[in-house]
């Protein structure tokens, strides 16, 4: 569902050197499978995150998304690939302001030249499961930070994803809410077989996972469990 080979991303400034914010990156991904993205600040997780998806292209390596080279792709091209195929939760939501919780949500489906009824009970019917049932008709700008990142998600599962890239899912919701939302978030990775790619700085989050890659500087140190001594053991005195 997605590979992605030496991925490298590196920016000018403005004293004439280059900033590398992301250094020969790679893994693949089956359908289905989940992997955490975890590190400090700065490591490059949410940099990585807009590349795999095609919201940004790197500048070097290529991406495979659902079996598709994306790197030689159009905007508008990508674009498309994204809608039949992604959902995104992005860590400032990322909302159309002029648009209510309902309309945000039916976003992708609209975007695709299609309505209808039908198509206003799913997103309603999304937004009961996250608990906003109540708030439709309401705009962004009288949501609080938590109930804008349970419309984002909404709106994130509404194409029926087959990868679903979330960065910080849960971090400006409260621990009830954060609980429900994980549920929601790996439940569609069960049921429907969505494939999930999950920034977090949530270690417990990040156990639920089966594959963990960890990034410091913009390189992948470590995969999979193998976090060091002291991590891997914390991890696992967690689970038992």
């Amino acid at each position: 569902m997605l590979k992605v080979d030496r991925l490298t991303k590196t920016y000018g400034t403005a004293g004439g050197r280059d900033l590398t914010v992301l250094k020969e990156v790679s893994f693949a991904l089956r359908a289905g499978a989940s992997v955490a993205i975890v590190g400090p600040s700065g490591s490059g997780k949410t940099t990585l995150l807009g590349l795999c998806a095609g919201l940004d292209q790197p500048s070097s390596g290529t991406v495979e998304l659902a079996g598709r080279s994306i790197g030689t792709l159009s905007e508008d091209a990508r674009a498309l690939v994204r809608n039949e195929h992604v959902g995104f939760v992005f860590q400032n939501f990322q909302l159309v302001p002029t648009l209510t919780a309902l309309e945000n949500v039916m976003v992708p489906i609209e975007l695709r030249g299609t309505g209808g009824a039908q198509v206003e009970t799913e997103a309603r019917a999304l937004l009961e499961r996250v608990g906003l049932a109540e708030r439709c008709d309401h705009y962004p700008v009288q949501l609080s930070g938590g109930e804008q990142q349970r419309v984002a998600l909404a709106r994130a599962f509404m194409n029926r994803p087959k990868i679903l890239f979330c960065d910080e899912p849960t971090g400006n919701l409260d621990g009830d809410t954060a609980q429900a939302m994980v549920e929601l978030i790996f439940g569609l990775n069960q049921e429907k077989a969505t494939t999930l790619v999950l920034v977090t700085h949530d270690l417990d989050l990040a156990q639920r996972c089966h594959r963990i890659i960890r990034l410091k500087g913009g390189a992948v140190v470590a995969d999979d469990q193998s976090w060091g001594d002291h991590e891997t053991h914390e991890i696992h005195e967690r689970k038992s």
